[in-house]
């Protein structure tokens, strides 16, 4: 029962404080689907898999964006063992509340085109970038490759909950998830209203084909292990892997030349983790002559560097006969030393964000999806670009 001490303006104003801290609050609380578990749909350590919700109001009710998880990939029972007892194997490990940013961000002045979105992050539990697709479970290891069912639950889960009436729609991620919002990006688009504009944004997740400082590819034999392990083989796009090897397939040059989904990549020529495990990892630098260099570029040797600048050269190759080739696609590759910049409000629109084309990352976004502008830019190489002294220094 109501105290009759408070008249309606109290009500009133009680409600409009609820409203205010509701808008700045930062808790969004954890999904656990539970019914995934009924069709298999499990974390590596077979529990449930998870997402955080906030739901859209407002102009945005029906709009809605997916966010999925990053966080690298186990390609062997050990690393997935590694990873089965902490929050990036186990839903069971995951923290009950998480804040969201940039992409995500609930202020209007910081995401003024997603801010009243359905906004929703699904947590990484599988290292498979939500391939995964094993029936068998070894009784030693009770290991769970169920990527792609979990990606499945969770989605339906989300068409249930209003998604099926999508006017307007994005599937992104950041790294291994911006490799899944490309895998997935067509199957995600078919499943809503053919009315609704979906289109797709990978942010650090456009892992290239690249050689590596002793001349071969060791990321092809990674990723080769992850499919490989995973059963990723029948969720991979069959425009792709009807054509090529597989693991070829976990490639986004590839597979971004026979998506039919707009597709917008945010990456930068220098991707720190790119450079560390695709340029130089650790199985072909044994000495470890590339140690400094890999964690800060001013420390590269001249022949060090213009090794780096011949990766740049790699990466924008693989955009140009991918991503790259497609006028309704959009690119923002900057020169920042950085891995993921949409997550993040420093980075997505605010004050020092990184400038491209005299455009922050939140705005060159924002005009692609409503097409209120075309936006494909690439950079200068390091270190032309000033803005990118905030990301530089906090990587």
């Amino acid at each position: 029962m109501g105290d009759s001490r408070f008249g309606p303006q109290w009500h009133c104003l009680l409600l409009v404080v609820c409203l205010l801290l509701r808008a700045e609050g930062d808790s969004i609380p954890i999904t656990i689907v539970e019914t995934a578990k009924a069709r298999g749909a499990v974390c590596l350590d077979g529990s449930p898999p998870a997402y955080h919700i906030d739901k859209g109001y407002g102009s945005g009710i029906n709009n809605w964006i997916v966010h999925m998880e990053g966080g690298g990939w186990c390609d062997d029972v050990k690393s997935c063992l590694e990873r089965k007892n902490t929050y990036k194997g186990s839903s069971l490990k995951m923290e009950k509340t998480m804040g969201f940013s940039g992409i995500l961000g609930k202020k209007q002045a910081a995401n003024p085109d997603f801010y009243n979105w359905n906004r929703i992050k699904i947590k990484y539990c599988d290292g498979s970038s939500f391939t995964g697709d094993v029936e068998g479970v070894d009784p030693k290891t009770k290991l769970y490759f169920r990527g792609e069912r979990i990606w499945w639950a969770v989605i339906d889960d989300l068409l249930a909950k209003g998604m099926k009436n999508a006017q307007n729609a994005i599937l992104s991620g950041c790294s291994a998830g911006g490799l899944a919002a490309i895998l997935h990006c067509d199957k995600f688009k078919s499943l809503l209203p053919a009315t609704a504009k979906v289109k797709c944004v990978s942010d650090a997740g456009y892992f290239i084909h690249g050689q590596d400082v002793a001349g071969g590819y060791e990321i092809q034999k990674f990723f080769g292990r992850i499919v490989g392990l995973h059963g990723s083989v029948k969720s991979l796009p069959p425009s792709c892997t009807s054509r090529m090897k597989p693991e070829l397939c976990f490639f986004p040059q590839y597979v971004t030349r026979t998506m039919q989904t707009p597709l917008f990549v945010i990456n930068s020529a220098y991707d720190f983790w790119q450079l560390k495990n695709v340029l130089a990892p650790s199985a072909v630098d044994s000495k470890g002559t590339w140690k400094s260099c890999k964690l800060d570029l001013k420390k590269c040797s001249a022949a060090q560097l213009k090794t780096v600048h011949n990766f740049r050269l790699q990466f924008l190759n693989a955009l140009s006969i991918g991503a790259g080739s497609k006028p309704s696609n959009g690119l923002f590759i900057n020169s920042c030393y950085a891995h993921c910049q949409s997550g993040s409000a420093a980075t997505w629109l605010a004050d020092k964000s990184p400038v491209l084309g005299n455009t922050k990352i939140g705005k060159a976004v924002g005009d692609w999806f409503y097409d209120r502008a075309k936006f494909q830019k690439i950079d200068c190489p390091y270190p032309c670009n000033p803005t990118c002294v905030k990301v530089d220094s906090d990587s």
